[in-house]
């Protein structure tokens, strides 16, 4: 069903008229929602530290979870103390824990079921703390107490989430997607219009710049520095990779928004597999990844994550970084600083 519904959120078909009527609804809620906290009826809380927002406008995956991560590595760089506030897509909250459902990200103990895929993966990459709740001004409170060392703090896809105030907004745009019909969810991707990009600071497209983007700034992002490593922990080059699989039988599974942008990127490397897409967030089992002949089975690192409790050695994932130009450490820098002097 989501598959489906996704194919027609690139275009104007029949799937997008019949929720037309859903579609126009959603679009007058989110618009009066947001003026409301804009008019000051509905109160944004304002943390002691600077708040980059990371989100998109657009449901589905856009690459914001490689762009969090490195972020957190630009901040920690530049000598701040990061830390970072989630929803935790598809998590159980705790029954009993706070009651607003915060919770820590442990690495290493966290698992994907409980906390969520991207909120696993980014406490691993970074080592920062990761905080979870569907109120993301309980889980900024909650972090800030449990770590004062922390001076600013990265909230991954809260784009939409205005009871927490930001000094910078990021929004990441899928450049070979775009904004597909343009129609509101569920006709179409979009969780706010296009022109929500005037008022934010940056745009970051993944996949490089695009015409469409109207932004304040743009930014290409590119994901590189790329390795093949084992669940088991043996890494290799991609090219070394790419030799090692020529003629045996590979699997490539993808549970993300975009899997056609995960096969290309193999295909890229000169690694050409079986193609097995998954949802978005999908849970594995280990029955799922036992296809017929298959001598390996290649992932993205946000799947990885949910299969390290049958990992066997037929298991390999794709480690990606984001990669920016200068100029975005540089705007960063700039616009925390403006930002906390206004």
């Amino acid at each position: 069903m989501s598959a489906w519904l996704e194919s027609e959120w690139q275009r104007l078909g029949g799937g997008a008229l019949v929720f037309l009527p859903l579609a126009l609804a959603y679009r007058l809620v989110t618009t009066l929602r947001r003026a409301l906290y804009r008019a000051g009826i509905l109160k944004a809380w304002r943390a002691p530290v600077p708040v980059i927002v990371v989100g998109n406008i657009t449901a589905g995956g856009t690459g914001k979870t490689p762009l969090v991560v490195a972020l957190v590595e630009i901040l920690s760089a530049q000598g701040r103390n990061p830390g970072v506030v989630s929803r935790g897509y598809g998590r159980v909250p705790p029954v009993d824990g706070d009651p607003r459902g915060v919770v820590r990200v442990l690495p290493g103990v966290a698992t994907p079921e409980l906390f969520g895929d991207e909120p696993v993966l980014i406490a691993r990459r970074t080592g920062v703390p990761v905080y979870l709740s569907p109120d993301r001004p309980a889980a900024v409170r909650a972090l800030l107490a449990a770590h004062p060392e922390v001076d600013v703090i990265v909230s991954d896809d809260g784009l939409q989430h205005y009871a927490l105030a930001r000094d910078v907004e990021i929004c990441v745009v899928d450049g070979e997607r775009l904004f597909g019909n343009g129609l509101p969810l569920p006709s179409g991707p979009m969780r706010e219009p296009a022109s929500r990009l005037a008022e934010v600071d940056a745009a970051v497209v993944n996949g490089g710049t695009s015409d469409r983007v109207n932004a304040p700034r743009q930014f290409a992002m590119t994901l590189g520095r790329e390795r093949f490593v084992s669940l088991s922990g043996e890494e290799s080059e991609p090219a070394a990779f790419a030799l090692a699989t020529r003629g045996r039988r590979v699997a490539a599974v993808a549970g993300i928004g975009n899997p056609g942008r995960f096969f290309s990127h193999l295909e890229r490397l000169g690694v050409f597999c079986d193609k097995h897409p998954f949802p978005d967030h999908h849970l594995y089992q280990a029955s799922d990844l036992r296809f017929a002949g298959a001598e390996l089975v290649v992932m993205t690192e946000k799947d990885a994550v949910k299969c390290l409790a049958f990992a066997d050695s037929r298991l390999w994932f794709l480690r990606v970084e984001a990669i920016l130009a200068p100029e975005f450490d540089a705007f960063l820098r700039e616009r925390i600083a403006t930002a906390r002097a206004r």
